[in-house]
């Protein structure tokens, strides 16, 4: 039902693609579609979830390939690695940051989340200590950097504007060792 609700999502778009679309191209009956989701907000939500966990469950897995120390270094190529993926797939970018909010983002990481998100988003609470430093609010810093990346992300993938995001990516950085500063003690 996920995978089928992502394309027709992305496809048609969310306000063309109806319940009876995502279960009949599921092969199911509609009625199986109530034993798991709400409606078409709750299954969106979900999809929501499970796509940005799943980007921070990869990006997670391929740092722990890395011998990349530091906190704000670790931080950077999780932020490189999910633009690069959003780079090719422009889809999901355009899904992902159509549909994310605060509420969203949280439960990303309270509840339906993929084990290796857990351990990405544990493991950024855990570098954090390991570097000595202080956060005063952690998941704000976090929600803070996820929104910049994403926004600017959007316009300089799938527009080219203001520039590319190849040349956007030095200044994304900066502006993300700013926050850190901000943020951290």
């Amino acid at each position: 039902l996920l995978q089928t609700a992502f394309e027709l999502f992305t496809d048609k778009g969310f306000a063309k693609t109806t319940i009876s679309d995502i279960a009949s191209h599921s092969g199911l009956a509609k009625g199986t579609f109530y034993l798991y989701f709400k409606d078409k907000y709750d299954i969106r939500n979900k999809l929501v979830t499970y796509k940005a966990s799943q980007l921070f469950g990869e990006a997670h897995q391929e740092l722990m390939k890395e011998s990349i120390t530091g906190f704000e270094n670790q931080l950077l190529f999780v932020v490189d690695y999910i633009i690069h993926k959003l780079e090719q797939e422009p889809s999901l970018l355009q899904f992902i940051s159509k549909n994310l909010s605060w509420g969203i983002f949280k439960s990303a990481f309270e509840t339906t989340m993929p084990d290796e998100s857990k351990q990405f988003y544990s493991y950024y609470l855990e570098l954090m200590q390991k570097d000595s430093l202080t956060c005063r609010e952690p998941d704000l810093m976090l929600f803070t950097i996820i929104e910049l990346v994403s926004s600017t992300c959007y316009s300089c993938i799938l527009y080219q504007q203001p520039v590319s995001m190849e040349e956007y990516l030095p200044h994304l950085h900066a502006m993300i060792h700013h926050i850190l500063l901000l943020y951290t003690v």
